[in-house]
């Protein structure tokens, strides 16, 4: 086992793909000389040389538009995107020619880009610094999202999204970037593509993804004072969402509660919170509850803590569920 933080852990996976393949490329604002922002490509381009780690213009639509000719003539792009809210100028070439270029050719044209995100509050950022756009591009097709939650999955998770032949999104909460964990760097991960039981129970099912499943867990072990056992199930992949585990977990709890940072409406937990009930009808025993952050704009800094998911009001939608 190594300790790692989920920058660190990030990091070490892109040199692992990297060392892998050289048709892996990285690009974007600041990921060369820099390191990015936040260092999570800090030492490649010293390592691979400009030609594989590049130093772009500041121009997303040209970052991916970039990628995407790329991707044509052989290789695997990484673009970082440096802040969530950087992300819009590039949206049209995501979603009309990134999303839409296997399918347009009848699959002769494969897309295989991941585009990363780091996303989510929490680090007193000032405008257009923490926004959660994730429900925007799940709802696109042809685009596969997902979201990592801690350094393990970090790791494998950006191997196995550069190894994917289709577009990924790749979301990285950003104040989760420093916490540490142990990562084993032999284990065989996960499928990409699936939600995992971060910790099992029978009272209440918690589902989250990104930046709040630690605000998930936390919850759990505050409610177990109280002799609530909570199952906590860390989504990871927004679209596809496999949701075959909270499925089976809400058919033996009979409650569910999701939460994520992002506005509630037309959101990943209002898909959830749908399928959940479609196909958990004579299961549940309380209404499914959704955590989230409110339909607004994201707020000032000093206002974020208000507008974020936080433990009391997790633990609030728990009383509430199982009051029912």
């Amino acid at each position: 086992m190594t300790v790692l933080t989920m920058a660190k852990a990030l990091n070490d996976g892109l040199r692992a793909a990297m060392e892998r393949d050289p048709k892996v490329l990285v690009m974007g604002e600041d990921v060369g000389k820099l390191g990015g922002v936040f260092r999570v490509t800090d030492g490649l381009q010293k390592d691979f040389g400009e030609q594989r780690v590049l130093d772009t213009p500041l121009a997303e639509s040209g970052i991916i538009g970039t990628a995407v000719g790329l991707a044509i003539r052989g290789f695997r792009p990484v673009c970082e995107i440096q802040f969530d809210g950087f992300v819009f100028p590039g949206f049209d070439q995501i979603v009309s020619q990134l999303a839409k270029l296997h399918f347009r050719s009848q699959g002769k044209v494969r897309m295989p880009v991941v585009v990363r995100i780091p996303f989510g509050g929490g680090i007193g950022a000032v405008e257009h610094h923490s926004e959660s756009p994730e429900s925007l591009f799940a709802h696109v097709a042809g685009l596969k999202v997902v979201a990592c939650s801690n350094p393990a999955d970090a790791y494998w998770m950006i191997q196995q999204a550069i190894d994917c032949d289709d577009p990924v999104i790749f979301f990285e909460p950003k104040r989760r970037y420093w916490e540490k964990a142990e990562v084993d760097l032999d284990a065989t991960p996960p499928p990409l593509f699936a939600s995992r039981v971060a910790r099992a129970g029978s009272t209440l099912t918690l589902a989250g993804y990104g930046p709040v499943l630690r605000t998930c867990l936390e919850a759990a072990t505050a409610a177990e004072a109280d002799g609530h056992d909570i199952e906590v199930i860390d989504l990871r992949a927004l679209s596809p969402l496999d949701l075959g585990p909270v499925i089976e977990s809400v058919r033996r709890t009979g409650r569910l509660v999701v939460v994520s940072e992002a506005p509630s409406e037309a959101s990943v937990t209002a898909e959830v919170a749908a399928r959940v009930q479609e196909q958990c009808f004579h299961s549940l025993e309380a209404p499914v509850i959704r955590v989230t952050g409110f339909d607004t704009p994201y707020p000032p800094s000093k206002c974020e803590e208000d507008y974020l998911p936080d433990l009391d009001r997790v633990l609030d939608a728990v009383d509430r569920s199982l009051a029912w």
